[in-house]
């Protein structure tokens, strides 16, 4: 996905969402705001707006001083995160469709979001994900793709999001024994993006394959990727792919059986789909 005129001012939003993580004082604020205002006007439209926010958010953190813009933030949304593992579990416990509860469970996850131009609370998506539908609903097949895989790979997204991504994997590897998982993640600190600092802190290491991507961006951008996860990409047998910015990353692919999970929480996305802000997406190309 191209960025568009939208996407300009939600990405000037978040240089000030920046500003109020870093407890930023009003000199820094006005120098983080006008420079990506700045930055702005030279956008490319031929990019992603990943790619776009790699360049932005490498500023900020140069004029910050601070290479993690939101470590303070993600340690937050990991405890946050972490406190509604037990009610994920007693929800895997009582349901008679265990692989739609975990899929559900990963979509919930994925609220937590720092980029998003809406923001959605999580407690509250707990509370009603098990009984909405997909908008777009392609989990038939993503069943039916599981169960023949022998190698799958679920490409991560946001800090906090990735302990029900933990939930998720735990239980596909349990109905789905024979099969390999790995789990990937941003190379560098990126937005609130789960990194291999806080895979390995959540366990990751010891559940499955975890893997380096290599980008830079808020999104797993192909040609940026180291080539030990390129060549994972292209050669597992199933990808899910969490998330809003790894659909804009992704959105052409190359390779079939790629599987989006995510909730739609910008109008960019929503128009790009057919959707609706709030919506929630599990969708195969």
């Amino acid at each position: 996905m191209k960025i568009q005129d939208a996407c300009v001012g939600c990405i000037i939003n978040q240089s000030a969402r920046v500003a109020d993580a870093i407890h930023a004082d009003e000199k820094l604020q006005t120098q983080l705001i006008s420079t990506v205002e700045e930055m702005s006007k030279s956008f490319s439209f031929s990019q992603t707006p990943p790619q776009i926010a790699a360049y932005v958010y490498e500023k900020m953190a140069l004029i910050a001083g601070k290479s993690d813009l939101y470590d303070e933030v993600k340690e937050h949304s990991t405890q946050k995160a972490r406190s509604f593992v037990p009610q994920l579990h007693e929800e895997l416990a009582k349901s008679d469709d265990k692989l739609l509860t975990a899929t559900k469970i990963a979509v919930a996850g994925n609220v937590i979001d720092l980029a998003a131009e809406v923001a959605f609370d999580l407690e509250e998506e707990l509370c009603k994900i098990f009984k909405t539908e997909f908008t777009h609903d392609d989990f038939a097949q993503l069943k039916c793709s599981l169960e023949d895989a022998e190698t799958v790979l679920v490409i991560g997204d946001n800090v906090g999001e990735h302990i029900f991504d933990y939930v998720f994997i735990e239980t596909l590897q349990k109905l789905y024994p024979n099969a390999a998982f790995s789990y990937m993640v941003r190379g560098v600190p990126i937005i609130n993006d789960v990194t291999m600092k806080e895979a390995k802190e959540a366990g990751f290491d010891s559940l499955c394959n975890l893997v380096d991507s290599g980008v830079n961006t808020p999104g797993f951008d192909y040609a940026r990727a180291n080539d030990g996860a390129k060549g994972l990409y292209d050669s597992a047998d199933v990808v899910i792919s969490k998330g809003m910015g790894n659909f804009e990353s992704l959105s052409p692919t190359h390779r079939e059986e790629v599987y989006f999970l995510l909730k739609v929480k910008c109008n960019v996305v929503a128009n790009f789909l057919g959707a609706e802000v709030g919506d929630i997406i599990c969708k195969v190309v």
